[in-house]
């Protein structure tokens, strides 16, 4: 079955890391039929120059301009309609494939016709794919997943494969700060359907001490409160886990960023 792959990019992000990330989705055991990638606002001229290389090496290489920045979700929702094939292949700007993800993946959904939307493990690394320093796993099955849905984000985002009509038919993405990828899931699963991980890792992710500072503060805190209280209006979580999950997250959030990193990765994920 043919497949999209849909990135984003804006002003901020590495040259270097663009043309990692685009190396590693051209050189697949697999190789996508399209990649649309969106320039969400204007760019540099470092950007531009990489996007002009690879747009005039590879047919497949599709750009969709957005003349201001509106974020992620805007981006992958303009995005989403210019992708020509029904599986459509998310991936960020500073991540690495594995050479074989989309070999792994179109093969799950094609075996797996009742799912949705699926991903897979994420090993996460710091400055180069040699130093991975945890990996973040996922649920398998649909049941699994709508149990850890209720208290963690169940799929990896940067790793995910979608059918392009079933999102649609949700709404695609809707704009909530922090948590707009979880929020779609949550929507599917609250329509009925089903969702799916592939017991494997298949993509490099990109951290640093920034990505953790980015996950704490007070503002953190009171935006995950009021998605808990989004999950309990899908009809996904209790008045009780609302309270529940938002004491316990709200701590994690409020913690110095030192202890916020430690916890990361010492109890949501699993050392590599």
């Amino acid at each position: 079955m043919p497949f999209s792959v849909l990135m984003s990019l804006y002003i901020k992000e590495n040259p270097d890391y663009l043309r990692q990330s685009l190396d590693s989705v051209f050189n697949q055991t697999l190789p996508p039929d399209e990649v649309i990638l969106v320039e969400d606002g204007p760019l540099t001229e470092d950007l531009y120059s990489v996007l002009d290389i690879y747009e005039q090496k590879y047919p497949q290489f599709k750009r969709v301009r957005i003349p201001v920045n509106g974020g992620l979700g805007k981006a992958l929702n303009e995005g989403l309609k210019h992708c020509s094939n029904e599986l459509v292949a998310r991936m960020d700007t500073d991540d690495v494939c594995f050479h074989d993800r989309f070999e792994k993946q179109i093969d799950y959904m094609n075996s797996h016709p009742e799912i949705a939307v699926s991903s897979g493990w994420i090993e996460e690394f710091e400055n180069d794919i040699d130093n991975v320093r945890s990996v973040k796993r996922v649920p398998e099955t649909p049941d699994e997943v709508k149990r850890y849905g209720v208290k963690r984000c169940p799929l990896n985002h940067p790793a995910v494969i979608l059918r392009k009509s079933v999102v649609e038919s949700v709404g695609g993405y809707i704009h909530f700060p922090l948590f707009e990828d979880w929020y779609l899931w949550a929507r599917l699963m609250s329509h009925g359907y089903k969702l799916g991980n592939i017991q494997a890792p298949v993509l490099y992710f990109r951290v640093s001490p920034e990505m953790y500072r980015r996950r704490g503060g007070l503002k953190y805190a009171k935006d995950s409160f009021r998605f808990q209280r989004k999950l309990k209006e899908l009809g996904l979580i209790s008045g009780f886990q609302v309270v529940k999950y938002g004491v316990i997250r709200g701590l994690v959030y409020m913690m110095p960023n030192f202890m916020r990193r430690f916890v990361y990765r010492n109890f949501l994920r699993r050392q590599h």
